[in-house]
């Protein structure tokens, strides 16, 4: 699973609350590639929660 955080983040922290193992939210958010693995359930919540859909899960 590739995740990315695209331009649009607004740094709200709902990625974090969701999945911190995988998102760090300061400022904007960034992706821990280490926490991906066994987490992808999380990830797809958080990309699907963005309010501004920053989050880009392929």
């Amino acid at each position: 699973m590739n995740v990315t955080i695209n331009d649009s983040c607004i740094g709200c922290g709902a990625c974090e609350s969701i999945c911190d193992a995988v998102f760090a939210v300061d400022g904007t958010a960034a992706v821990k590639e280490a926490g991906i693995s066994g987490n992808e359930d999380n990830v797809k919540e958080a990309a699907e929660a963005c309010p501004v859909g920053a989050i880009e899960v392929a």
